[in-house]
């Protein structure tokens, strides 16, 4: 008895930490996860506001905050097409958390590159080129790709993103879970950082 016990404790602890993993991966975050401060995104890969955000403001808030351990923050996925959508399964191919952000970053700043026309086959083909640029091969990207589940977390995480948060347009950040009106400048955003810590 000791042993089915054992057994089954075992087990109820591995799916325990296999849907812990799934949650997880869900949400691309990075920083302390009891820093002061939560920045949320929530974007498309394809809007040109949203790569104006990252480009901008995240490289400035990962130098200054968030590599210090004061801010948190979040990349929530809202794709509003299949492009974005596919470029959003891209990132996650990777299992290194830091390389996700790093393809991240490249999707943004080449947005305007992949993210044109209304080929899907061809801006795959760009997106993976991106991919490839940070070690992820075709196979493992075609795979990614395909695997259902994937797509499913990731448009689950905008219908309850849609859900909880009444998101209406890309990018919505909020800081602390309270709603950030400001100008998507730096030292705008750098301000509202500085009222909270």
């Amino acid at each position: 008895m000791k042993k089915i016990n054992k057994i089954f404790y075992k087990t109820v602890f591995l799916i325990f930490l296999i849907f812990s993993a799934q949650a997880n991966d869900e949400i691309l975050g990075i920083g302390e996860d009891n820093a002061k401060i939560e920045v949320k995104v929530f974007s498309s890969l394809t809007c040109p506001h949203c790569a104006n955000f990252h480009n901008e403001i995240f490289n400035n808030l990962k130098k200054d905050y968030i590599d210090k351990g004061l801010v948190r923050f979040e990349h929530y996925a809202f794709p509003l097409d299949l492009a974005a959508l596919n470029a959003e399964i891209i990132v996650r191919c990777h299992v290194d958390n830091n390389k996700k952000f790093e393809l991240l970053g490249k999707m943004y700043e080449k947005q305007k590159i992949w993210a044109v026309g209304s080929d899907i086959n061809k801006i795959n083909d760009l997106i993976k080129k991106i991919g490839l640029e940070l070690n992820l091969s075709n196979d493992n990207m075609n795979k990614c790709l395909n695997n259902e589940s994937l797509q499913d977390s990731i448009l689950n995480q905008r219908i309850e993103a849609q859900k909880k948060y009444k998101i209406e347009s890309t990018p919505t950040i909020f800081i602390n879970e309270k709603k950030y009106e400001g100008k998507i400048e730096y030292n705008v955003f750098k301000k509202e950082i500085e009222k909270k810590i």
